[in-house]
């Protein structure tokens, strides 16, 4: 098999905020294989958390390109031959596997799988700013989405005001995610009071193995998620020690192949599955989405917060991010008008 990569810069409609971080674009890692005049592709969204970037991810396919092999279906053998590191630069080696699968069998590959088509509505990211203007963006998107996901987490004592301002606008689910800024103290002032506002659950609202998680879940109003705590099979079980549920992310996981064994396993420890993006293209949600039926609750708005998709194809109806019955992810590179 021929493998190729490159960077690209995602521009993002607006600035998006979260407790750690503010961005206008993102960079992503996209690939290409080769394999009997087929080519499937793929993309990955390094996470600067987990000290990994674009650069990082493509230096990493490139060396990988030779272990591949001549068989695209043999996943588990190709796990095993490739460092285990660089996620983000596995996930888009593996959606290309997949893509170049599908189109090879003739399939779209939530069908490869054996999965239903359809998964939950997505929920849209309302990004951390002011109480007001977080309840100003809720009021424009509600129509629109089924489900709202508020990011939380500003250290200034007005999180539960946030989610106030939303709720007065909206009588959409909410869910928040603190992304790691609560203590042990904010997260247990803070929960009764947004399970009274009709939130649906927090999503990481403590830092990636604090030793206070197994005594919010067991005190939490809420449902738990953990997002930062979870990233690829190995992790399950300790997560059902703090959590009642796990988002699953390819981009930490390291693709399709091991997010469908996460949520397997999730459920067998009566887990429940959240499926959750970054900044992504087209291509990068096809992926996801074609895992979506596996899940409770879906967060796939990564494409749909940017200035342009440049991989059309995975359709926004009704709320719901649907693959399409093509073969592969079933979607394509917009070519550019060269007029």
């Amino acid at each position: 098999m021929d493998v190729t990569a490159r960077i690209a810069t995602l521009e993002l409609a607006e600035t998006f905020v979260i407790s750690r971080e503010s961005q206008d674009t993102a960079d992503v890692i996209q690939v290409e294989i080769r394999h009997e005049g087929v080519s499937g592709f793929g993309e990955g969204a390094p996470i600067e958390r987990y000290g990994e970037s674009a650069l990082s991810a493509l230096q990493y396919i490139e060396d990988a390109a030779d272990l591949l092999g001549d068989d695209p279906f043999a996943l588990d053998e190709i796990d095993e031959r490739l460092e285990p590191r660089e996620w983000a630069a596995r996930s888009a080696l593996d959606g290309a596997l997949h893509d170049l699968q599908g189109k090879l069998a003739g399939v779209a590959v939530w069908r490869l799988l054996g999965l239903r088509r359809l998964g939950p509505p997505t929920s849209w990211t309302i990004w951390l700013g002011e109480p007001d203007d977080m309840g100003d963006r809720a009021a424009k998107v509600a129509g629109h989405f089924k489900r709202l996901k508020l990011k939380l987490g500003a250290h200034d004592g007005r999180d539960v005001d946030r989610v106030r301002a939303v709720r007065e606008v909206t009588t959409a689910p909410l869910q928040v995610d603190v992304n790691e800024y609560w203590t042990l103290d904010e997260a247990l002032d803070s929960l009764p009071q947004l399970a009274e506002l009709g939130v649906e659950y927090c999503e990481q609202p403590l830092p990636a193995g604090d030793p206070g998680g197994a005594r919010l879940k067991a005190e939490s109003p809420l449902p738990i998620y953990v997002d930062e705590d979870c990233h690829r099979l190995s992790d399950v079980v300790s997560c059902a020690e703090r959590a009642h549920g796990i988002n699953i992310k390819l981009a930490k996981s390291g693709g399709i192949h091991e997010a469908v064994r996460m949520a397997h396993a999730a459920r067998a420890l009566g887990l429940r599955v959240m499926l959750g993006c970054m900044i992504e293209s087209g291509l990068g949600i096809a992926a996801a989405a074609q895992v979506s039926s596996l899940c409770d609750h879906v967060d796939l708005d990564g494409n749909l917060l940017l200035a342009h998709d440049p991989w059309p194809g995975i359709a926004f109806l009704d709320g719901i991010q649907i693959p399409a019955d093509e073969p592969g992810l079933g979607v394509r590179e917009e070519v550019p008008d060269p007029r």
